[in-house]
């Protein structure tokens, strides 16, 4: 379990401490608009109304005990990046900030954000990728170059062991795992069989992985 700090209870603020709870995390939001952190009430019960740009305020949360900080205002950028600075300043472990342009993220990092996230960009890259390929299922980026996907099972493999087709040395990615409807069968043997009703979670490269799934 831990303890999270959740700045703004915006759809990404709200949806991110929704998920983090169900997790078994414990959360504190902080909200300045009071309408949005009623509405937030189902949600979770720990919430402040205040002021994240003000030092005093900021400061009797006690930054430095929780885990995580996560600044997910995303309709001001002012705020979101002197919020940013006031935590770190003041001792925060991990701050994790939501940007909605390069030139935000870029700024951000400077300035104290471990990690930034595009949350409507990153979506429409990941649905993206998913829907515009017949034979890509879903999408987990890793790093710019890495990620791991779920893709169709190449029509060559098909009656082929993963030891006969040479995955990794040939095709230069790791599967991790086979699934068969909702089913997930992890670390395939090397003599497994690959069949048409199958789909695979594999790990690669973007350009090796493009290049088995055209």
């Amino acid at each position: 379990m831990k303890n999270v700090l959740i700045i703004g209870l915006g759809r990404f603020g709200r949806h991110m401490a929704q998920q983090l709870i169900e997790d078994g995390n414990r959360v504190l939001a902080v909200e300045k608009d009071e309408e949005r952190a009623d509405s937030a009430i189902d949600i979770l019960q720990d919430i402040q109304i205040g002021d994240a740009t003000n030092e005093h305020f900021v400061q009797s949360l006690g930054v430095n005990n929780f885990d995580l900080c996560v600044v997910a205002i995303g309709d001001n950028f002012q705020r979101a990046l002197e919020i940013t600075v006031l935590l770190k300043d003041l001792g925060a472990k991990y701050v994790l900030a939501r940007a909605c342009r390069d030139v935000h993220k870029k700024l951000l990092l400077r300035n104290g954000a471990d990690h930034v996230v595009y949350a409507e960009r990153e979506m429409a890259e990941r649905l993206a990728i998913k829907y515009g390929s017949k034979n890509i299922f879903d999408y987990i980026e890793l790093t710019p170059e890495y990620a791991i996907y779920e893709i169709a099972v190449p029509a060559s493999w098909i009656g082929k062991s993963i030891l006969e087709k040479g995955i990794r040395t040939r095709y230069g990615i790791s599967i991790l795992a086979t699934k068969k409807g909702s089913k997930i069968f992890p670390q395939p043997h090397p003599d497994h069989i690959f069949s048409a009703d199958e789909t695979l979670m594999v790990m690669g490269n973007r350009q090796d992985i493009k290049a088995i799934t055209r």
